[in-house]
């Protein structure tokens, strides 16, 4: 009835011979997944910098420059120079979020450092988002 496998499984080695393509462990792939996020934060941290200039936001960069390189053994980040445009509310959303996506990697990783780092720029973003609104008075 059924045709019989021809070819061998590319999911599988022989015992005893080694694969022919790297494997990472668990930590690696975490220090991999941590060190995105954060860099992903640092460069929405750089756009609202470039908005809303504020000594907390450059502490912060600095610091999320420090965590990703640690994280990558060394290499820096890259930045690129951010663009004084977008809406700063919808920036502190986004990264809010990848602040949270940091927090659970760094947090199933047992990173402690990475980890209060991500849950105080959660802080800092959520507050950024709950202050009260000027409103506009037309008359």
């Amino acid at each position: 009835m059924y045709e019989p496998i021809r070819t061998k499984s590319v999911h599988t080695t022989m015992a005893g011979t080694p694969s022919d393509f790297p494997h990472r462990s668990r930590e690696e792939e975490l220090d991999i997944q941590l060190a995105g996020h954060l860099a992903a934060l640092l460069a929405v941290t750089d756009e609202l910098r470039a908005l809303v200039p504020s000594d907390d936001l450059d502490t912060a960069a600095e610091r999320l420059a420090a965590e990703v390189a640690r994280l990558r053994g060394g290499r820096t980040a890259l930045r690129a120079a951010p663009a004084a445009t977008g809406a700063p509310e919808a920036l502190h959303r986004r990264a809010h979020a990848l602040a949270g996506r940091a927090l659970v990697v760094a947090a199933s990783r047992a990173d402690t450092a990475a980890a209060i780092l991500a849950a105080e720029r959660m802080d800092a973003h959520a507050a950024a988002l709950a202050e009260p609104k000027e409103l506009s008075t037309a008359h």
